[in-house]
């Protein structure tokens, strides 16, 4: 693909930027941010129909957009699940209706979004999901009764709202009998949020509970028995655009690496110069890759795309937090200067960046589910048998 920037999209960077530079720093909490983004219209810019409170960018655009976030290393966003992932699935799968009440509040800012997909038995298997779903008609208004346990649920204790793969079909089993359906979180009583605890300190992942939590009947999308196709669709949405601003954050980590090794001395052996060469090397084909399959013939994504670019970025990010240890030496283990027993470690960029991307070749779709996504759906290869 020939992908070059216009008049029109460097005038668009300078507008993002200058935004940025002026709002970015002023940003008081996660959710005050999101409605700053929403208010100036930054939110739904890859949305393909305006009128819901976003403006709409073309794709180049977009690019521009995400590139200046990351070099403006503006506050994380916690609104991102909403935007990139249910917003676009209600845009080719909700009514009109759907799309009325929750696009909205999304493109303001106003209502955030998890994730319930995963389970402790169906993390990587999707299809084997336990979680129910039960049509409630006695008394009241009609509604669905969701009853199981997720795991591994970004920002559940932020969001407002959670969209939930559950079996709608008792008996039912694998992508058969699954309703994709938008439930409200705040349920005191039927809905329990545990914060886990990773390796880093930090704890955006979350274990979650259903105890006969209500979703409103209207708030299923894609109908009774649709849920699998709506959850694939949505699996499309996962990567693209943001690959690209992603892609920045890890220039800065490599730089950041390069300095340490640099500084360390490391740098002058040449295993360890030849491998800081080679992430470098990867990263401009990632770069390269992730700009061919934006505009590839068979669109945004293409049949195997974004399961190639996970299992590039991943397994180069990991090697990056490796290489980050390596080149300090014993200093990399080394704890705070000062202890105290309510912070018993506090960890410096390297050491998070090594802990936490040994999770890069698990979540988001394993390593192993990548490749038999690729053998299946691209090279063809005969399917894995099921139980």
């Amino acid at each position: 693909m020939e992908f070059g920037f216009t008049p029109q999209d460097e005038a668009f960077r300078v507008e993002a930027r200058d935004w940025l530079a002026a709002h970015a720093g002023a940003a008081t909490g996660r959710r005050d941010w999101e409605r700053a983004l929403g208010g100036a219209g930054w939110i739904g810019l890859g949305w393909p129909e305006s009128g819901y409170g976003n403006r709409t960018a073309t794709l180049t655009q977009q690019v521009a957009w995400a590139e200046e976030y990351a070099r403006s290393q503006a506050p994380p966003r916690c609104g991102h699940i909403g935007e990139n992932l249910l917003a676009p699935t209600l845009l080719a799968h909700g009514t009109d209706a759907q799309k009325s009440r929750f696009l909205p509040p999304i493109a303001a800012g106003e209502e955030l979004w998890c994730q319930g997909y995963s389970e402790p038995e169906a993390g990587s298997d999707l299809a084997g999901v336990r979680t129910t779903a039960v049509r409630d008609t006695g008394g009241g208004e009609p509604c669905y009764r969701v009853t199981g346990q997720k795991i591994w649920t970004s920002l559940a204790h932020e969001a407002d709202w959670c969209f939930v793969l559950a079996r709608t079909e008792p008996g039912s089993r694998r992508h058969h009998g699954l309703g994709f359906l938008l439930v409200p979180m705040d349920q005191p009583g039927r809905i329990e949020v545990r914060p886990i605890r990773q390796m880093t300190g930090a704890g955006d992942f979350n274990e979650v509970r259903f105890e006969g939590a209500r979703a409103r009947v209207e708030h299923l999308v894609g109908g009774e028995g649709g849920g699998w196709r709506v959850a694939m669709s949505l699996l499309g949405f996962e990567r693209g655009v943001s690959t690209l601003a992603q892609q920045i954050g890890f220039a800065r980590e490599l730089a950041e690496v390069v300095r340490a090794a640099l500084d360390s001395g490391a740098a002058d052996d040449p295993v360890v110069r030849d491998r800081l060469i080679g992430q470098w090397a990867e990263l401009r084909t990632m770069r390269w890759n992730a700009l061919r399959t934006l505009g590839g013939e068979d669109g945004p994504a293409g049949a195997g795309a974004p399961s190639v670019a996970k299992l590039l970025w991943a397994s180069w990010h990991q090697r990056l937090g490796e290489l980050a240890m390596l080149v300090r030496g014993a200093a990399a283990s080394a704890g705070p200067a000062h202890w105290s027993p309510s912070a018993p470690y506090e960890l410096d960029a390297a050491q998070h960046l090594f802990l936490f991307s040994r999770a890069d070749t698990i979540y988001g779709g394993s390593d192993q589910i990548q490749r038999t996504i690729i053998a299946e759906r691209v090279l063809g290869l005969p399917r894995e048998p099921k139980d």
